[in-house]
Parts: structure tokens; sequence; C-alpha cells
């Protein structure tokens, strides 16, 4: 709806020369082009989907309030048209007297579309009667008329577009949580049972409630435009406690879908647990028996002390598959993703006392393969017999093959055994480069 412009020779302006002829066809033109586009958006504004639902709605709360102003406003805004009609009517009817209308005719037709010549019943700026016989100018008729349409259809648009988005959005998401709360059920998770049970329940109430505010309240769902449009209809539904729940849903399904998986998967991801703790159980066990071994044939070593296999995971193992027998499917998905991965940590804690108890045999390995290789070397080039390399070996030996053992002596002796057979190997490479 828009507002015709300036006439020539208005009412405004006195003293200013009555307008010809065209002047006044393309004024009547104009407002004919005028009368058009408000009665077509009046026409529009009555058959709006959103109007026919919200005459037809329980309406509470804000939707209420505004409905009712809306409402006022509609039917001021057809009386308002039908004193423009009328104002035109007139007008037409006059201009259509003569072909060539006389000055006097020019003049009253001229007073007629912008004078204050409307008289219709006053409306206040909330669209409700004031004062019978106001007057107003064409401009003004229409102006007054292009605010109250703004107003009334701005409620129509908003509650559509309310109704539009959320009931079916919540509805689905209603269906979806039916799918979720029969699967849960399957697997155990029940309110009062489970934590995720009463979650579902919380939504489906929450659901409820929303779907009744919604369809009695929808403005109350109404985000007005940020950008400070006045266009009708700026803005966009509220769906901050319908994402609320959806993302609550969606976390539940992922939890059930967990517990489903752990129901299809549970004896195979049981047996791997008692694999692992029974590997670090076997772990433990050979640990201990180093560590004697150790403390019989290494003196003078500090060995740490092994633990015994945890009882706590073994307990834990005997109520897991206690949970499967009985299909309690919902206690046993966090029990076995905490077993798993404790399970681990034990594993490689009987790892790490074995490495541990058992460092001192490596070093003792490690300095009986150093003393062989160094004799080795030294009987390829014809020394195993120099008696100096002799006595140092049988040193070493006897340290390193005796029980229990002194790994530091045993260390230095093997370091001055390596150290008389590189002299006797680089006197013998001398004496070969003299001869030569």
């Amino acid at each position: 709806m828009g507002v015709p412009g300036p006439f020539p020779g208005s009412a405004a302006s006195p003293d200013a020369p009555v307008p010809d002829r065209e002047e006044v066809d393309r004024a009547l033109a104009r407002l004919g082009a005028e009368y058009e586009a408000i009665e077509t958006s009046l026409l529009a504004l009555q058959d709006h989907a959103g109007r026919r639902l919200l005459e037809g709605a329980e309406l509470s709360g804000t939707t209420k309030e505004r409905w009712a102003a809306a409402e006022r406003s509609i039917t001021v805004l057809w009386s308002l048209f039908d004193a423009y009609t009328a104002v035109l009517t007139a007008a037409r009817d006059l201009r259509a007297r003569r072909r060539w209308p006389s000055v006097a005719d020019l003049a009253e037709l001229t007073e007629l579309l912008h004078g204050g010549e409307v008289t219709v019943p006053g409306v206040d700026a909330a669209g409700g009667p004031v004062v019978p016989g106001e007057r107003f100018s064409l401009e003004g008729l229409v102006e007054r008329m292009n605010g109250l349409y703004a107003r009334s259809l701005d409620v129509i648009v908003a509650a559509d577009a309310v109704w539009s988005a959320l009931p079916a959005r919540i509805d689905l998401l209603a269906a979806e949580l039916q799918r979720t709360r029969s699967l849960a059920h399957s697997v155990g998770v029940r309110p009062g049972e489970h934590p995720a049970g009463d979650d579902l329940e919380r939504i489906t109430d929450e659901l409820v409630r929303l779907r009744a505010q919604v369809i009695a309240d929808p403005l109350a769902f109404w985000v007005s435009s940020s950008t400070g449009s006045s266009a009708p209809g700026g803005g966009r539904p509220d769906t901050a406690r319908y994402d609320r729940a959806a993302r609550a849903l969606e976390d539940i399904r992922r939890e059930v879908a967990a517990v489903l998986d752990v129901r299809q998967d549970a004896e195979r991801r049981l047996m791997l647990l008692r694999d692992v703790l029974s590997r670090a159980d076997r772990t433990l066990t050979e640990a201990r028996q180093a560590r004697g071994e150790v403390l019989a044939k290494i003196a003078a070593s500090e060995v740490p002390a092994v633990s015994g296999p945890s009882t706590v995971l073994h307990e834990q193992l005997v109520a897991a598959a206690e949970y499967r027998r009985r299909a309690q499917w919902h206690r046993l998905s966090p029990l076995l993703d905490s077993l798993e991965e404790r399970a681990e940590d034990e594993l490689h804690r009987a790892r790490e006392s074995l490495t541990a108890v058992t460092a001192p045999l490596a070093v003792r390995a490690e300095l009986r393969g150093r003393l062989d290789a160094y004799r080795a070397k030294v009987a390829r080039h014809g020394l195993a017999e120099d008696p100096l390399l002799v006595e140092r070996y049988d040193v070493a030996r006897r340290m390193l093959w005796s029980a229990p053992c002194d790994l530091r002596a045993a260390e230095q002796a093997v370091w001055r055994y390596q150290e008389a057979a590189a002299e006797a190997l680089t006197l013998e490479q001398v004496d070969g480069k003299g001869e030569s």
C-alpha cells in the first residue's frame, strides 16, 4: 500500500493556480492505480492463511492481545477504504460530467482530492475508534491505512511463520523421540533405571508443552529483526527451546546406540578383557620370579618390589559378566569402557615391572656379550694366548658367571680386559708395519 504524491493546486497552497484538465486527469489516474493497489492488499490480507488460522485458534498471551488489536485495525481499515472509495467515486463522477471541465469544476476536484474533505470515524495509534467525524485528505487517509495495514500484517505474517516452522518440526522430533524410546527400552534404558531414560521423559514433556504453547501463543516465539527493518514480518521464529530439545535427544540417541553396540559386541569385548588381564597377571608372575632370580644372582643391586594382580579389576570383570548374563546393557556399557582402559593400564604396569626387575640381568648379559666379542676379536689376531689378556679374561669371566654377581666390579673387569685387548691389538699392528 503506497501514499499518493502531491497534486498541483492543492488546498495546502490556496494561492496556487487551479490545475488544468490534464493535471487533474493524471491525478485521478494515479489515485485510481493507488485504489487498485490498496484493494488488492486488503483482499490479500483478508484471504491470508495466517489470518484464517488466527480467527479459528484459541489464543493466549501476547498473541491474543495483539490479534485483538489487529482485528480492530482491520475493521477500521475497511472503513477507511470505504471512505477513500467514496471520495474517489465522487471525484470520478464530477470529472465525467463534462469533457472540458469548467474552472469551478477543476477547483472543486482539487479541493476534493487534496482538501480535508474525507470524513470517517477517527482512529488512534492502536487502531481503535476515537472521535466520530475526523477529517482527512486522501494522502492522510492512505498514510493512516498504511500504518494500520503494516501493523495488522506484521501480526498475521509473524504468527503464520511460527506456525509454519515450529509445529511440524516438533512433530518430527516427537516421532524421532518415540523411535529412540522404543530402542532405549529394548536395551534397558528406562526411567528410574538409567539417566537417559529420565531425560527421555523430560524431553517428551517439554515437547508436549512447547507444541501447546506454540499453537496458543505463536508470537511468544517470534524474534523481531535486529536490523531495525519496519517491513511486516521482519524477524524469525525463535527455535531456542526446540533446538535444546533436539540436541538433548541426539545425545541420548548416541548413548542408546553405544549401549546397543555393547549388546552386539559384549562377548567379544569380555573375552579381550579376560585375555588382557590374564597377560597382565602372567607378566606380573614372571616379574616376581625374575625378581627372585635377580636377588639370588646379582649382588648389591636394588630391585623394585612387584605388586600382585589387581583384585578390583577382576571383581569388576566378574560384575561385567553378570551384567551381560542379566542383559543389563546400560550398566555394562560404561563398565566395559572403564575396564578396557584400566586393563590396558594394568598390562602396561606389569610390563614396566618386569623390565625394571630384569634390568640387572640385562646388564649382566650385555657385559657377557661384550667380553666374548672382544675375546673373539683378539683370537682372530692370534693374541688369544697373551698372558695378560688370558688373566684379565679369566677374572672378568669368573665375576660374570658367578652368583651373586657384583655388576660394578664385573663391569670394571670387562673394561680392563677391553683396555688390554686394545693395547695388544695396537702393538700387533705396529709390529706388523715394522716388519713390512
